[in-house]
C-alpha cells in the first residue's frame, strides 16, 4: 500500500462565528486527492502535533484577535522543529503586514502605507498629507476579514476602535470601487489561477460577509509579473500564496497584501479543482 502522509489543518475553535467548513471540504478534497491524510486541529490549543508529516495553518482563523496565542503557536512550531507549510518564517513575517514596506523598499508596487504608532487627528493628517489623499483607508497591521479596517473620507471622525492604536493608513485605491480587487493563487511557485472580487454597492470591502461578490479573471502578464516579484520577497518560497492587488487611477496594479497564512483559495475557480494544490503540498512533505 502507497505511505499516505498525515497532515494536519488547524482550525477555529467550535464556536467560531465563521462557516469555515465548506471551504475546508474543498481543501481537504484537494489534499485527499493527492494521497494525504487530512486531520482537523484547534489552532488555538492544538495538542501534539508531532506525529503529522506536515501542519497547515489553513484554516486558523481569527489569529488576528489573539495575536499573542498566534505568536506563542508559532513559537512552539519552530522550537519542536515541527513541519509547517507554510514554514513558520513566513508565516510570521506575514503576519504583520509592516512587510508592505520591505516590499516597497524592494521596489514592488504596492499600495502606498503609513505607518501610524498612534492614531490621532493629527497623525491622520499628517498621513494624508504624505500621500496626497484626502479619503484614506485606516486598518490594523495584524488584521484578517477587513476586522477593524474603515474609509475615512475628509473631515470625517476617526472611528473610535482606531483612535491611539497602531494602524496603516493608505488613500483609497480608485481601482477597487471601479474593477474590484484580483487575486492571483500560486502553489509551489506556479501560477494556478485567478478572481476579481467586487464590493457591494456603496461599500469598498469585497469580503463576501460585507456582500462581496468573485467571478474568475483572466490574470494579465503585469498582474502575474507583480505577483511573482511580490512572492520573491518572503522570507522562504511558499508552498501556497495568493496574492492581493489593485489598480491606481490609470490603472497600474499594486499589492494590497500576500495572503501566506489562511487564504480563501476559491479552488472551485482552478481549472484543475486544486489538484496543483494538493501536488504542491505533498510535495513539501
Amino acid at each position: 500500500m502507497p505511505f499516505q502522509p498525515r497532515v494536519a489543518i488547524l482550525v477555529p475553535a467550535p464556536d467560531y462565528y465563521e462557516k469555515w467548513q465548506p471551504a475546508f471540504a474543498r481543501k481537504a478534497a484537494a489534499l485527499t486527492g493527492a494521497g494525504l491524510i487530512v486531520e482537523q486541529r484547534v489552532w488555538t490549543d492544538p495538542g501534539d502535533l508531532s506525529g503529522y508529516d506536515l501542519i497547515l495553518p489553513l484554516f486558523a482563523w481569527g489569529y488576528q484577535r489573539d495575536v499573542a496565542t498566534w505568536y506563542a503557536l508559532l513559537d512552539r512550531l519552530e522550537a519542536d522543529a515541527l513541519p509547517v507549510a507554510n514554514p513558520v518564517p513566513v508565516l510570521r513575517w506575514n503576519s504583520d503586514k509592516a512587510y508592505l514596506s520591505e516590499l516597497g523598499a524592494k521596489g514592488v508596487a504596492v499600495v502606498p502605507t503609513v505607518e501610524v504608532a498612534a492614531l490621532d487627528d493629527a497623525r491622520l493628517a499628517d498621513a494624508r498629507l504624505q500621500l496626497g489623499a484626502e479619503e484614506v483607508v485606516v486598518k490594523p497591521a495584524i488584521s484578517g476579514g477587513a476586522d477593524g479596517t474603515h474609509r475615512i473620507a475628509a473631515g470625517e471622525a476617526i472611528p473610535a476602535d482606531a483612535i491611539g492604536q497602531r494602524r496603516l493608513v493608505q488613500p483609497l485605491m480608485p481601482g477597487i470601487l471601479t474593477e474590484g480587487e484580483f487575486s492571483l493563487f500560486f502553489f509551489a511557485g506556479r501560477f494556478s489561477h485567478a478572481i476579481v472580487k467586487r464590493p457591494a454597492a456603496g461599500d469598498f470591502r469585497v469580503q463576501e460577509q460585507f456582500g462581496g461578490r468573485e467571478m474568475a479573471w483572466e490574470a494579465r502578464v503585469d498582474a502575474q509579473s507583480l505577483a511573482t516579484a511580490a512572492l520573491a520577497a518572503a522570507p522562504a518560497p511558499p508552498v501556497y500564496a495568493r496574492v492581493d492587488m489593485v489598480g491606481d487611477a490609470t490603472g497600474k496594479l499594486h499589492i494590497m497584501e500576500l495572503e501566506l497564512i489562511e487564504p480563501s483559495l476559491f479552488l472551485h475557480h482552478a481549472p484543475d479543482k486544486g489538484a496543483a494544490f494538493g501536488t504542491a503540498v505533498y510535495a513539501a512533505i
